[in-house]
């Protein structure tokens, strides 16, 4: 299934003036506080969000997993999948692969139909926390931090495998998650886990092309409870320090405590030079992978801040590449990505709108009250106008959800593929 850009206009149709009246509202508010709306939504309209592979089929848990039906079947399904996706919203332009959950058959036919769903290749991902049927280690006590160095090797060795799967693409960069840890006291030695994890990460580095980043992410817990060797971002920092310049600390929203300042992280990582990467999910209680925005939206918002932040004063920090990560338990997970889309772009387009050379003189002056006012101020602006004007401006629907259901593009999907596939992954 694609979508034709005449029902795209179509449905756009007579809403172009009403978007128009909404914004020339906000310009003229914002024009006082010397914010330009026209270049908020330039930036909305540049702005491309990542969508995994894994991340269009149903979720699950270790309870369960229900199948919503249509689900892609092949990586080919997947990429014309992500194609919807960003034909309605003009701003899920990227795929993050998982190998080997999505390995291409054919190189040339994966780029051509990426290409003509306008879609590349953002970072590559390796999967060293599930063995696979064909394996000849276990990563069941470790992979890169393992005690065992045939397993270590092997690890080793699949990370280098996903390069050149991801050179052949045209991808730039490797994200390396490691479940690696332990589940009860005296199970491992923790500074020699430490050092194994650092010179396998190093051997990987060394491995990849000198224009390619190295992401490494962090997760306090599981799926090993007792500790996890790359537990927090400070580990995280050591090692990408550890490896070279070209390699950076990874932030997903759910790997982290509850209750903890994950906005203070991200200022002091491009501060520093060590953002590399972006996921986004929220959560109550853990890594709960729901849709972003739906539990947390301030602090969603106040992490944007700072992200607005550094990408306009830390240059020596790269460009971020940003990425969704949930699992889709209980939605359909095209329409719960762009719920997600939605809640980022709104994130963004309020932390655009914050008063900066007020906030910085209040912030100088210990105004504290007032430098709550200016970021509320923000955040409560209605921005859904900005989003729909960049998104006429892109040539995508002013509401993709709505777009969505109205095409009636699950329907179609499982009249196509049917109600028994299953997509790899999650």
């Amino acid at each position: 299934m694609k979508l034709n850009i005449d029902q795209l206009t179509d449905f756009n149709s007579n809403k172009k003036d009403l978007v128009n009246n909404e914004n020339d509202f906000l310009r003229t508010e914002f024009s006082k506080k010397n914010v330009s709306v026209d270049a908020i939504i330039q930036k909305l309209a540049d702005f491309q969000v990542a969508i995994p592979s894994w991340a269009l089929g149903a979720g699950g848990t270790r309870f369960g997993r229900f199948s919503y039906g249509g689900e892609p079947a092949s990586l080919e399904q997947k990429l014309e999948d992500i194609g919807l996706i960003h034909a309605l919203t003009k701003t899920a332009g990227a795929v993050s692969l998982h190998i080997p959950w999505d390995i291409p058959e054919d190189v040339n036919a994966i780029k051509d139909i990426a290409l003509d769903n306008g879609i590349i290749f953002d970072a590559m991902n390796s999967n060293t926390f599930q063995d696979q049927t064909d394996a000849t280690e276990s990563y069941k006590f470790g992979s890169l931090n393992s005690m065992n160095e045939a397993s270590r090797q092997y690890a080793i060795e699949h990370n280098k495998e996903v390069i050149k799967i991801g050179e052949q693409l045209g991808s730039k960069s490797l994200t390396v998650w490691l479940a690696d840890g332990a589940n009860f006291p005296g199970q491992i030695n923790f500074q020699k886990a430490l050092l194994n994890t650092e010179d396998s990460l190093k051997d990987i580095y060394s491995a990849m092309p000198d224009d390619w980043k190295l992401f490494i992410e962090y997760k306090p817990y599981e799926p090993n409870f007792y500790s996890t060797t790359i537990q927090d971002w400070g580990t995280s920092f050591m090692l990408a320090n550890a490896c070279g310049e070209r390699a950076y600390t990874l932030v997903d929203l759910g790997h982290h405590l509850p209750n903890t300042n994950i906005e203070q992280i991200v200022a002091t990582l491009m501060l520093k030079g060590k953002l590399g990467g972006f996921h986004f999910n929220d959560s109550k209680y853990g890594d709960d992978d729901l849709t972003v925005g739906s539990i947390k939206p301030y602090n969603l918002f106040l992490i944007f801040n700072e992200l607005v932040y550094g990408m306009e004063h830390n240059k020596n920090n790269p460009y971020p590449a940003w990425m969704i990560d949930a699992s889709h338990n209980i939605k359909d997970p095209l329409e719960d990505l762009i719920q997600s889309l939605e809640a980022i772009m709104i994130a963004y387009a309020q932390a655009l709108l914050v008063d900066r050379n007020a906030l910085e003189v209040a912030q100088l002056e210990n105004d504290t009250v007032m430098c709550q006012e200016i970021l509320q101020d923000a955040y409560r602006t209605d921005v859904r106008s900005l989003i729909k004007a960049a998104r006429i401006q892109s040539n995508a629907v002013v509401d993709p959800l709505l777009a969505y259901r109205t095409f009636k593009i699950r329907k179609q999907l499982i009249t196509e593929r049917g109600t028994k596939v299953m997509a790899t992954g999650l």
